[in-house]
């Protein structure tokens, strides 16, 4: 109990916490500090990088580079480091493109990496990575012969590079064990740092066993420290009078997902219940736990600290807020809002008729009194979700 105790303390100290960014992914106007007079490279060096190119990945990576990247331009510089060493000796805005070669997984300061990529930059320019995802690394490891062999190699992997590092009290063993080499990355993570060190994901790719990306320097990076791995989260939500808050859930998604909210808004919108479609940031854990409601037990604190009720509307983020009618965010920062919203009452489908649901539990609210409308939307929730199964998607 006491080690129970002690953990669930320490998890909501170092919770990490997520402030609401403006994560648009369609700016309206970039700087146009690219380089105008770019010319294409001498017939030496253009035969010396695609002999490189060739013998590293092959035709594929050739022609997605040619295509989409500027390849042959003297206004590209072409490198294969995991060193940021390499990348500071680069003057500023001397390059439009930067591509490297070398496999993000392997280097050990990647924000600091993509930061100093971002200050070489002009604004508009584009930087091309790499890197092996997840689902690559598995098929990998476990493709071929001997296949109790390859789960058992399998499960030392996942042990080492996906659990150790994630941990407070292991990641300076894992550095020391890995020397952050070989690292464990999922397509969320990856992206969503990109976007954290300032740039936009214009094209991605698989080539090779390996993930390739277009990204287009759209700001300067942020400058906020943290681990971003904690398995608690402190998101940030807006209550009443407008008030925010913290809300406290178990995570559920790879880290630097939040940074990805208007990528994946844009890419695929929403799904029934309001909620994006086909999200990719989710962990296979994290569907197991939203699906039955545990990553939500934390806001159980939430509610001791009176900023949440036991029934009421959904605490919004600034971005899901702002999809909201204009009289429905008036009338909902009068009241408080709910670990158990008025959706599994009704079950909506589409965000328009999420927003009637709440209009009409707000109402009665208003109209025939708090205390006897959240009663009876308590026993018609409880009833849905123990006899008609309702569960979280």
């Amino acid at each position: 109990m006491e080690a129970i105790l002690i953990s669930v303390y320490y998890g909501f100290h170092e919770a990490e916490v997520h402030s609401e960014l403006n994560l648009e992914t369609n700016p309206t106007h970039y700087e146009t500090t690219l380089n105008q007079e770019a010319r294409f490279v001498n017939d030496e060096v253009r035969e010396f990088m695609t002999n490189y190119i060739m013998k590293l990945q092959g035709k594929d990576l050739l022609d997605f580079l040619q295509d989409n990247a500027g390849l042959f331009l003297s206004s590209t510089l072409l490198i294969n480091t995991t060193e940021r060493f390499n990348i500071e000796k680069v003057s500023k805005t001397r390059y439009s493109t930067i591509i490297n070669l070398h496999q993000i997984n392997d280097i050990r300061e990647i924000n600091t990496f993509f930061a100093t990529i971002n200050e070489r930059l002009p604004y508009g320019g584009t930087f091309v990575g790499c890197f092996e995802a997840l689902q690559q690394r598995k098929k990998r490891i476990l493709g071929g012969k001997n296949k109790l062999f390859r789960v058992i190699i399998y499960l030392r992997d996942f042990f080492i590079f996906r659990i150790l590092p994630k941990l407070n009290l292991t990641r300076e063993l894992y550095f020391w064990i890995t020397a952050g080499k070989g690292r464990a990355l999922s397509i969320a993570e990856v992206f969503g740092r990109a976007y954290f060190c300032g740039f936009e994901i214009a094209h991605e790719i698989q080539i090779g066993g390996l993930s390739y990306f277009i990204a287009r320097k759209k700001k300067e990076p942020l400058r906020i420290e943290s681990a971003h791995y904690s398995f608690l989260l402190a998101l940030e939500r807006i209550g009443k009078n407008k008030e925010l808050f913290k809300v406290y859930k178990i995570r559920t998604m790879y880290p630097y997902s939040s940074y990805l909210q208007g990528y994946v808004f844009q890419k695929n919108n929403l799904r029934e219940g309001g909620k994006f479609q086909h999200d990719f940031r989710i962990t296979t854990l994290g569907h197991f736990l939203r699906r039955y409601w545990l990553d939500e037990l934390p806001m159980l604190a939430n509610l001791l600290k009176g900023n949440m009720k036991l029934v009421g509307v959904r605490p919004l983020s600034k971005q899901y807020f702002s999809l909201y009618s204009e009289d429905l965010q008036q009338q909902r920062v009068r009241h408080k809002p709910g670990l158990l919203p008025p959706f599994y009452a009704d079950m909506p489908k589409s965000l328009e008729e999420i927003q009637a649901s709440e209009k009409k539990y707000l109402d009665a609210c208003e109209n025939q009194g708090l205390f006897f409308t959240d009663l009876q939307y308590l026993a018609t929730i409880l009833f849905n979700i123990l006899f008609k199964k309702v569960r979280s998607k």
